[in-house]
């Protein structure tokens, strides 16, 4: 395994579910609100299905074989993430910063 693969975090599908809700109070303006941020964990395998994670920061995070049908990832920012083998069905990618990205294997059918 490389270096750069033992860094990641990985954190547990509780602590993803309290980021969404931060980060959906931050989406609405309301207070206590925080930008979700997902910079280098390790999110392989977890289920994000219909997520909305809208400007959030996945800047180098990993995502094999994520289940992302259906999330809103809008101006997302996912440079050099890993998203080999996610599921992408039907996502929103408008606008996100795909640079450096790698999506081999990815299911994009219908995303936009």
């Amino acid at each position: 395994m490389s270096q750069a693969a033992t860094m990641l975090k990985r954190i547990g599908s509780a602590e993803v579910r309290k980021a969404l809700e931060l980060h959906a109070r931050f989406l609405a303006g309301r207070p206590g609100g925080e930008r979700a941020s997902f910079a280098y964990v390790d999110l392989s395998g977890l289920q994000l299905d219909n997520a909305d994670l809208r400007e959030a920061d996945l800047t180098g995070a990993r995502l094999n074989a994520a289940f992302l049908a259906r999330a809103k990832l809008q101006r997302a920012i996912l440079y050099g993430a890993d998203l080999r083998g996610a599921d992408l069905r039907e996502a929103d990618l408008t606008k996100a910063d795909l640079r450096g990205a790698c999506l081999r294997g990815a299911n994009l059918a219908s995303a936009i």
